[in-house]
Protein backbone atom coordinates (compact mmCIF):
# COMPACT_ATOMS: atom_id res chain seq x y z
CA UNK A 1 0.00 0.00 0.00
CA UNK A 2 1.50 3.26 -1.06
CA UNK A 3 2.31 5.87 1.88
CA UNK A 4 -0.58 8.45 2.60
CA UNK A 5 1.09 11.68 1.20
CA UNK A 6 -0.98 14.36 2.99
CA UNK A 7 0.13 15.28 6.77
CA UNK A 8 -3.53 16.04 7.61
CA UNK A 9 -4.70 12.10 6.64
CA UNK A 10 -1.91 10.59 7.09
CA UNK A 11 -2.37 11.92 10.89
CA UNK A 12 -6.10 11.01 11.15
CA UNK A 13 -5.12 7.56 9.07
CA UNK A 14 -2.60 6.67 12.24
CA UNK A 15 -4.63 8.03 14.85
CA UNK A 16 -7.52 5.96 13.63
CA UNK A 17 -5.25 2.97 13.33
CA UNK A 18 -4.44 3.48 16.96
CA UNK A 19 -8.05 3.34 17.93
CA UNK A 20 -9.15 0.14 16.09
CA UNK A 21 -6.02 -1.71 17.52
CA UNK A 22 -6.93 -0.37 20.95
CA UNK A 23 -10.26 -1.98 20.39
CA UNK A 24 -8.71 -5.37 19.16
CA UNK A 25 -5.68 -5.75 21.55
CA UNK A 26 -6.36 -3.03 24.97
CA UNK A 27 -3.85 -0.41 25.06
CA UNK A 28 -1.14 -2.12 26.28
CA UNK A 29 -0.97 -4.41 23.73
CA UNK A 30 -0.78 -1.65 20.54
CA UNK A 31 2.70 -1.57 18.62
CA UNK A 32 4.05 1.39 17.08
CA UNK A 33 4.54 -1.12 14.02
CA UNK A 34 1.32 -2.71 13.82
CA UNK A 35 -0.32 0.86 14.05
CA UNK A 36 2.06 1.73 10.83
CA UNK A 37 0.97 -0.81 8.78
CA UNK A 38 -2.49 -0.76 9.83
CA UNK A 39 -2.37 3.04 8.86
CA UNK A 40 -0.75 2.31 5.66
CA UNK A 41 2.49 4.24 6.36
CA UNK A 42 6.06 3.49 7.21
CA UNK A 43 6.75 3.18 10.79
CA UNK A 44 9.01 5.97 10.67
CA UNK A 45 6.00 8.23 9.75
CA UNK A 46 4.48 7.25 13.15
CA UNK A 47 7.48 8.18 15.17
CA UNK A 48 7.60 11.28 12.97
CA UNK A 49 4.20 12.25 13.62
CA UNK A 50 3.98 11.11 17.54
CA UNK A 51 7.38 11.08 18.56
CA UNK A 52 6.42 8.49 20.77
CA UNK A 53 3.58 5.82 22.00
CA UNK A 54 2.82 8.07 24.47
CA UNK A 55 2.61 10.76 22.10
CA UNK A 56 0.27 8.52 19.97
CA UNK A 57 -1.95 8.08 23.53
CA UNK A 58 -2.52 11.32 23.77
CA UNK A 59 -2.94 12.22 19.65
CA UNK A 60 -5.99 9.28 20.42
CA UNK A 61 -7.17 10.41 23.95
CA UNK A 62 -7.25 14.43 21.86
CA UNK A 63 -9.55 12.61 18.99
CA UNK A 64 -11.95 11.31 21.76
CA UNK A 65 -11.90 14.67 23.69
CA UNK A 66 -12.76 16.41 21.29
CA UNK A 67 -15.43 14.05 20.11
CA UNK A 68 -16.91 14.16 23.54
CA UNK A 69 -16.87 17.81 23.95
CA UNK A 70 -18.53 18.49 20.41
CA UNK A 71 -21.69 16.20 21.61
CA UNK A 72 -21.94 17.88 24.53
CA UNK A 73 -21.87 21.22 23.05
CA UNK A 74 -24.79 20.36 20.77
CA UNK A 75 -26.66 18.54 23.12
CA UNK A 76 -26.65 21.74 25.16
CA UNK A 77 -27.50 23.83 22.83
CA UNK A 78 -30.30 21.43 21.39
CA UNK A 79 -32.18 22.57 24.70
CA UNK A 80 -32.61 25.48 25.35
CA UNK A 81 -32.45 27.31 28.59
CA UNK A 82 -34.10 24.40 30.00
CA UNK A 83 -31.53 23.64 32.34
CA UNK A 84 -32.56 20.28 33.87
CA UNK A 85 -32.86 18.75 30.53
CA UNK A 86 -29.86 20.06 29.23
CA UNK A 87 -27.99 18.57 31.85
CA UNK A 88 -29.72 15.27 32.13
CA UNK A 89 -29.61 14.53 28.26
CA UNK A 90 -25.67 15.65 28.22
CA UNK A 91 -24.76 13.58 31.24
CA UNK A 92 -26.69 10.36 30.22
CA UNK A 93 -25.65 10.58 26.64
CA UNK A 94 -21.97 10.61 27.90
CA UNK A 95 -22.63 7.84 30.39
CA UNK A 96 -24.49 5.58 27.73
CA UNK A 97 -21.69 6.60 24.95
CA UNK A 98 -18.95 5.60 27.88
CA UNK A 99 -20.79 2.27 28.51
CA UNK A 100 -20.92 1.40 24.88
CA UNK A 101 -17.92 2.80 23.48
CA UNK A 102 -15.75 -0.07 22.82
CA UNK A 103 -12.57 1.95 23.17
CA UNK A 104 -13.04 2.88 26.48
CA UNK A 105 -14.13 -0.50 27.27
CA UNK A 106 -10.63 -1.50 26.29
CA UNK A 107 -9.19 1.08 27.86
CA UNK A 108 -10.80 0.24 31.46
CA UNK A 109 -10.32 -3.28 30.62
CA UNK A 110 -6.24 -3.41 29.83
CA UNK A 111 -3.53 -3.14 32.75
CA UNK A 112 -4.11 -0.05 34.87
CA UNK A 113 -0.77 0.09 35.99
CA UNK A 114 1.85 0.16 33.18
CA UNK A 115 3.38 3.34 32.28
CA UNK A 116 1.74 3.22 28.89
CA UNK A 117 -1.72 2.73 30.35
CA UNK A 118 -4.16 4.39 27.70
CA UNK A 119 -6.56 5.35 31.11
CA UNK A 120 -4.69 8.30 32.45
CA UNK A 121 -4.95 10.04 29.07
CA UNK A 122 -9.00 9.63 29.07
CA UNK A 123 -9.69 10.09 32.33
CA UNK A 124 -7.41 12.09 34.43
CA UNK A 125 -5.41 14.86 32.41
CA UNK A 126 -6.71 17.82 33.54
CA UNK A 127 -5.96 19.52 30.61
CA UNK A 128 -8.04 17.28 28.21
CA UNK A 129 -11.59 16.39 29.81
CA UNK A 130 -12.24 18.31 32.72
CA UNK A 131 -10.68 21.36 31.51
CA UNK A 132 -12.38 21.27 28.46
CA UNK A 133 -15.82 19.78 29.18
CA UNK A 134 -16.08 22.88 32.17
CA UNK A 135 -15.25 25.11 29.56
CA UNK A 136 -18.23 24.12 27.18
CA UNK A 137 -20.32 24.03 30.25
CA UNK A 138 -19.40 27.32 31.70
CA UNK A 139 -19.74 28.56 28.13
CA UNK A 140 -23.72 27.00 28.32
CA UNK A 141 -23.92 27.89 31.70
CA UNK A 142 -23.25 31.81 30.81
CA UNK A 143 -25.97 32.03 28.48
CA UNK A 144 -28.63 30.31 30.53
CA UNK A 145 -27.95 31.64 33.64
CA UNK A 146 -26.99 35.30 32.77
CA UNK A 147 -26.08 37.33 36.40
CA UNK A 148 -25.15 33.47 38.26
CA UNK A 149 -22.29 34.01 40.29
CA UNK A 150 -19.20 32.93 38.33
CA UNK A 151 -17.40 31.61 40.40
CA UNK A 152 -20.34 29.28 42.15
CA UNK A 153 -20.88 28.41 38.25
CA UNK A 154 -17.76 27.11 38.19
CA UNK A 155 -17.60 25.01 40.82
CA UNK A 156 -20.52 23.95 39.72
CA UNK A 157 -19.62 22.54 36.89
CA UNK A 158 -15.99 21.60 37.61
CA UNK A 159 -17.95 19.10 40.48
CA UNK A 160 -20.09 17.76 37.84
CA UNK A 161 -17.66 17.13 35.39
CA UNK A 162 -15.81 14.93 37.94
CA UNK A 163 -18.56 13.54 38.89
CA UNK A 164 -19.57 11.82 35.61
CA UNK A 165 -16.09 10.86 35.14
CA UNK A 166 -16.10 8.79 38.32
CA UNK A 167 -19.03 7.31 37.39
CA UNK A 168 -17.50 6.54 33.88
CA UNK A 169 -14.48 4.93 35.43
CA UNK A 170 -16.45 3.36 38.54
CA UNK A 171 -20.16 2.78 37.84
CA UNK A 172 -22.35 2.61 40.59
CA UNK A 173 -25.85 2.37 39.57
CA UNK A 174 -27.65 1.69 35.94
CA UNK A 175 -27.03 4.93 33.50
CA UNK A 176 -30.69 6.18 33.83
CA UNK A 177 -30.29 6.00 37.44
CA UNK A 178 -27.16 7.72 37.66
CA UNK A 179 -28.07 9.97 35.27
CA UNK A 180 -30.96 11.19 36.63
CA UNK A 181 -29.71 12.12 40.09
CA UNK A 182 -26.08 13.86 38.48
CA UNK A 183 -29.04 15.95 36.68
CA UNK A 184 -31.00 16.84 39.73
CA UNK A 185 -27.65 17.93 41.52
CA UNK A 186 -26.17 20.22 38.59
CA UNK A 187 -29.56 22.04 38.48
CA UNK A 188 -29.34 21.99 42.58
CA UNK A 189 -25.71 23.69 42.16
CA UNK A 190 -26.43 25.86 39.45
CA UNK A 191 -29.37 27.06 41.28
CA UNK A 192 -27.33 27.81 43.63
CA UNK A 193 -24.80 30.03 41.61
CA UNK A 194 -27.83 32.32 41.06
CA UNK A 195 -28.99 32.60 44.63
CA UNK A 196 -25.30 33.54 45.24
CA UNK A 197 -25.16 35.74 42.67
CA UNK A 198 -28.50 37.91 44.23
CA UNK A 199 -27.47 37.31 48.02
CA UNK A 200 -23.83 37.97 47.94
Amino acid sequence: MGEVRDGTRSRDAIVEAARALTIATGWDGVRMGAVARAAGVSRQTVYNEFGTKAGLAEALARREVDRFVGDVRALLRAHGDDVRAAAHATISHTLTQAADDPLIKAVLTSSRGGSEDLLPYLTTRSELVLTEATEVLLEWADGVLPGADRNAVAFATDSVVRLVISHIVLPGAPVAQTAAALADLAVYLLLHAVTQAHTG
